[in-house]
């Protein structure tokens, strides 16, 4: 299999082989082999959980910087909504997008108002699809979270076909961009840099990977390596008049919820946080939601505001989005966009054009029988395995550690268990071959002394 580009990856040095992290992937994705974590690419879908968990801080995510701007003679901020939720109360947002021009951007497009047009696409196709397919195959799947649309291919590649192909609000920031402003612009395409502000390291990784179409995204820097200077240019006050284009509809994306509040869609459910993201996915493979027609998921707790890469308290940053998002207007979507999103729609601009791919996370053997041999061979070392699933071997579960013994990973023994009854065993054997001794030898000490004694107590009888 081919290996694919991961923003999120293992610091050695600080590692220190603890296990926390395995029992947070929602992938088992993590292995400790040598008292250091190892990442298995193949089953990793970037959603920063093991970053949010290791208290050793030995996850980190590969990313651009500000001084990747210097590339480019002009540049371009695409600020996700989410960033608004890092500020104290009472920062608006174009304190932000002046704060971002401050520290080296040209020009700043905001996310939050391509959202507001990602809106209406949403709308007008689940209004298409549910008068067109009498209720089959719902419900649909928001698209707009790359650890969500990996987690499905990785672990719940039946449910593919249900993800909604319209792209996400970045994307269609950096398209509008292009359409609207390159043509405005003196610099040829590739003189013109468009960094996306993310919170989370699944957008690093889609940004790296996703096929670009008629448009360019030339990096992601996360939030918390620019947080400070924007701090400061804000608390300096704006020397920079940025007038944001976007309303309460878009910046509310930000939140868990925001999505399903801004295309008002009544028949819909939200989930945040990656682990009840994957037991929702369970229900619906399972075909236990089917009277649901829309389903908004986020892998991060509280929505994007609680990402990987955020500064402020998830549950505070999603505060502030509401009530920001109320203060300038989330109930509905201006007239001019609409509009637009109507003239777009109809030219398919929305659809990202990608067919999405499955991606077995474990692939035993590409060998059919050979795999079902150690298919056979997994389940036969299940019936020794204690089944806690404790993480002491290294490996998440019982399971995993069984099919990394097939495939030559780990041993039998890795299992604390199962080498306590090994060395139990061997105790036992020790102390009966301490207890022996070769005829030709003669007798021991001990020996002799319980044979006399043995023959005191025969001739008191007799």
């Amino acid at each position: 299999m081919k290996t694919r580009y991961h923003s999120v990856v293992l610091d050695e040095e600080k590692c220190q082989g603890c296990t926390n992290c395995i029992k947070n992937c929602p992938t088992e994705a993590i292995r400790v082999r040598g008292g250091k974590a190892v990442i298995l690419t193949e089953r990793c879908i970037d959603c920063g959980e093991c970053i949010r968990t290791c208290e050793n801080h030995a996850k980190k995510a590969l990313s651009e910087t500000l001084d990747d701007l210097k590339n480019f003679r002009y540049r371009v901020a695409l600020p996700a909504p989410s960033l608004y939720g890092q500020f104290k109360r009472g920062v608006m947002p174009r304190a932000v997008l002046a704060a971002l021009r401050q520290i080296g951007f040209d020009e700043v497009y905001e996310v939050a108002a391509a959202a507001e047009l990602t809106t209406y696409a949403v709308r007008t196709y689940l209004e298409e699809y549910t008068a067109a397919n009498d209720r089959r195959n719902l419900p649909l799947i928001s698209s707009s979270c790359p650890a969500v649309v990996r987690l499905i291919q990785v672990r719940f590649p039946g449910l593919i076909p249900r993800i909604i192909p319209i792209d996400p609000p970045y994307v269609t920031a950096a398209k509008i961009f292009y359409r609207e402003r390159l043509p405005e612009l003196d610099y040829p395409p590739e003189e013109i840099g468009l960094f996306f502000i993310t919170p989370c390291p699944a957008k690093i990784t889609e940004i790296k990977t996703a096929v670009q179409a008629g448009y360019h995204v030339d990096g992601a820097i996360p939030f918390v390596s620019i947080f400070g200077k924007l701090q400061e240019q804000v608390e300096a006050g704006e020397k920079i008049d940025v007038l944001p284009k976007s309303t309460g509809v878009g910046i509310g994306w930000a939140r868990a919820g925001g999505e399903s509040v801004a295309v008002k869609w009544d028949n819909s459910l939200s989930v945040d946080g990656i682990h009840h993201v994957a037991a929702l996915l369970e229900e619906i493979e399972m075909d236990k939601l089917n009277d649901i027609d829309y389903i908004e998921a986020m892998a991060c707790p509280e929505g994007c505001v609680g990402g990987a890469l955020t500064v402020e308290n998830p549950f505070v940053a999603r505060v502030k989005i509401r009530k920001l998002a109320e203060t300038v207007n989330d109930k509905e979507l201006p007239p001019e966009v609409a509009a637009l999103g109507a003239e777009l729609y109809a030219k398919g601009f929305f659809y990202s054009g990608q067919e999405l791919p499955a991606i077995p996370a474990l692939q035993l053997d590409k060998d059919l029988g050979v795999a079902i041999k150690k298919l056979e061979q997994v389940e036969g070392l299940m019936t020794k395995l204690p089944g806690l699933d404790c993480g002491a071997c290294g490996s998440p579960t019982c399971r995993s550690l069984a099919e990394d013994i097939v495939q030559g990973n780990a041993q039998l023994s890795d299992c604390i268990f199962i080498l306590r009854e090994e060395l139990e065993e061997l105790a036992s054997k020790l102390l009966l071959l301490s207890q022996k001794r070769p005829p030709a030898l003669g007798k021991t000490g001990s020996e002799k002394e319980v044979a006399k004694s043995e023959s005191k107590e025969s001739s008191g009888k007799d």
